[in-house]
């Protein structure tokens, strides 16, 4: 296992006091913090380091340089006000934070743990201004930031820092116009132009022509700059300070995954074959080592260059990491691979991508019909309405995002597309609380109640590669309504077992582990695990527990489920979502109206209130969702009666 070290906060105060070329000093401490930073996401296991290293030396610049904050103190009225909107790149920014006292090295060290940093950017963490959601909220916050100021007589400016991905969302084009329109001339929106998004060129997604020209025309001053030349930040934002007359955009040409050669675009995309892979995830041993020494030995030789001794770095304490168990079955995967042989068979089959393909497994989809590939990039909305028009059609639009994006930001979308009474298949990607290292931008727990409540809509959820093939070939083949699939992102903690001859019936599930006493209701590849670990545990205390797996998450079929509840006294559901709006909410409405909670109790267990972010194990025992947990609930009854 590589050795992980941090760069102390000692060590950027010495520099502040030993190095007096500023600009010279400003390219040490960005270096030093991209060495913290790529620390951080090793030890995580997880995080985002190609977007963090070609914004590190803008933000640098705006922390020690541009803004007042440091100067003024984080919690002053009159402070300048600096947050990403795009969040990928929050790594550095707690790097930067540490660099100046604010994080503890303890604190940057934690990150995507439940008592540690987001893996997104969170107000709960010191320094940070605004929550990062779906890509596009940035500059409206920005300009709620700025009317407040103005309201309350207070001081300072807004900088708020963009992707070039992140502009093909339409949010930023309805706050572009509206900023100017309304004065609000404060602001300065900065682009991370590295010219790459999640793992494609921008320009292959949607080709964004003359930022300069486009931004110009919605009322802004635009200047552009090299945004790893500290001298050229300086004078770019001088320009851009010295004209108040409207809001100010700064266009700064990066390189995504700056300071680590194999991590640079454009080395990493030819190295992959066109795809860049230092978007997201944590490299391994030997990439972390060499990627780390080529950072410490370029601040070391710059050092060495000034008369001073090399940086100092301390080891970092291992990491025990708790799990809740990992197989190598992703569910995604079998999707993505019938999709393809169902496709081969229907020409009427168009898949829509919100580019997120290799997340969400449409590569071969994409490399075997690239002319029913539709990328759409950063734009659930437009996505969505394309599908629209392709369903009016008469074709079969097969749409794609992470959950949290596509049916919260495109709803009302989906709901004018179901009005219209056209087919389509919505795939629903990362639902559910894990991973939860992202955090609360990413955590889906409310998309099925946002969708099940439209009429003409089937949700489901498969809990194995087995399933994800019935539901997917279900939903393509046989469905006459509109679909949903929910699709976890990450390994299965236990390859699932169904009944032999198991096949798709709608309303219907199947028992996984029988019992008398009591009967649990779960869906999915993580809560299954966690109710069928409950079961083992009640079993030892001679408790016999009823799991059934019920993949139809909005249609139950009655004379199925009067017969799984059979004689059981409790029946129970347990959600990967919100107990609000969920299977659960289903289970008791049908339970009553067929007068089958008479004499039982009944019970949700769900993600109550705003979900939290950390390793599997840790959240579920957070939201005591996990078997351990739901062992005991169950034991000691549920807290609703019967009399319903």
């Amino acid at each position: 296992m590589a050795e992980i070290k941090i760069i102390p906060v000692e060590e950027f105060r010495r520099l502040q006091e030993s190095v007096d070329d500023k600009h010279e000093r400003l390219g040490l401490i960005a270096d030093m913090c991209r060495a913290n930073a790529l620390a951080s996401v090793k030890r995580a296991g997880s995080g985002h380091l190609g977007s963090s290293f070609s914004s590190l030396d803008i933000v640098t610049y705006l922390y020690y340089c541009e803004m007042n904050t440091v100067k003024l103190g984080m919690d002053h009225p009159d402070r300048d006000i600096y947050f990403s909107s795009k969040g990928h790149d929050v790594p550095g920014q707690y790097a930067i934070l540490h660099s100046l006292g604010v994080l503890s090295g303890d604190k940057l060290m934690r990150l995507r743990r439940i008592d540690g940093n987001c893996g997104h950017p969170d107000i709960g963490t010191p320094g940070i201004e605004a929550n990062t959601g779906s890509l596009g909220m940035g500059i409206s916050k920005a300009k709620g930031f700025s009317i407040a100021k103005r309201l309350q007589g207070r001081g300072g400016d807004i900088y708020v820092l963009t992707g070039d991905g992140e502009l093909q969302e339409g949010q930023i084009y309805e706050s572009l116009l509206s900023a100017a329109h309304q004065n609000i001339n404060n602001i300065r929106m900065i682009i991370d132009h590295n010219k790459v998004q999640t793992d494609k060129l921008v320009s292959e997604i949607s080709y964004l022509g003359s930022l300069e020209e486009r931004i110009s025309s919605f009322g802004w001053n635009v200047e552009r700059c090299d945004g790893h030349d500290f001298k050229s930040l300086e004078k770019a934002l001088a320009r851009l300070n010295a004209s108040t007359d409207k809001p100010g955009c700064l266009i700064a040409d990066t390189i995504k995954g700056r300071g680590v050669s194999f991590m640079e675009h454009p080395q990493s995309l030819k190295e992959g074959d066109g795809l860049y892979r230092w978007h997201s995830g944590a490299p391994d041993d030997e990439s972390f080592s060499a990627g780390y020494e080529e950072i410490v030995r370029r601040v070391n030789g710059r050092l060495a260059a000034l008369g001073l001794e090399p940086v100092r770095a301390l080891p970092v304490e291992p990491e025990n990491k708790s799990s809740s168990g990992v197989t190598r079955e992703y569910v995604a995967n079998a999707f993505g691979e019938t999709l393809v042989e169902v496709a081969r068979k229907r020409e009427d089959i168009v898949v829509l991508d919100a580019d997120l393909a290799a997340d969400c497994r449409l590569r071969g989809f994409e490399k075997e019909f690239p002319q029913r590939f539709i990328e759409n990039g950063i734009a659930e909305q437009d996505m969505v309405s394309t599908a629209g028009g392709l369903a009016l059609q008469g074709m079969l639009p097969v749409v794609n995002s992470f959950a949290a994006f596509l049916a919260s930001r495109a709803n009302e979308q989906i709901y004018n597309n179901a009005c219209e009474r056209s087919r389509i298949v919505y795939v629903c990607h990362y639902s559910g609380l894990i991973p939860a290292g992202p955090g609360q931008s990413h955590q889906s727990v409310r998309d099925i109640s946002l969708i099940a409540a439209t009429p003409g809509f089937v949700v489901v959820q498969p809990c194995n590669a087995v399933e994800a093939r019935i539901l997917t070939e279900y939903c393509l083949n046989q469905s006459k309504e509109n679909c949903v699939i929910r699709l976890i992102i990450g390994p299965s903690p236990r390859e699932i077992s169904l009944p032999s001859g198991y096949r798709a019936e709608l309303g219907k599930g199947a028992v996984l582990a029988d019992g008398g006493d009591a009967v649990l209701f779960a869906y999915g590849p993580v809560m299954l695990h966690e109710a069928l670990l409950a079961q083992e545990i009640l079993e030892s205390e001679s408790f016999r527990l009823r799991v059934v797996n019920m993949p139809w998450l909005n249609r139950i079929d009655n004379e199925w489920l009067r017969d799984v509840v059979g004689d059981c006294s409790a029946v129970y559901a347990v959600e990967d979502h919100a107990p609000q709006g969920g299977l659960g909410d289903r289970l008791a409405r049908d339970l009553a109206e067929s007068s089958m909670l008479a004499g039982r109790n009944f019970d949700v267990f769900g993600v109550e209130g705003l979900p939290a972010w950390g390793v599997p194990a840790e959240v579920l025992r957070h939201h005591g969702l996990d078997g351990e947990s739901l062992a005991k609930k169950i034991l000691n009854g549920p807290k609703n009666s019967a009399a319903l």
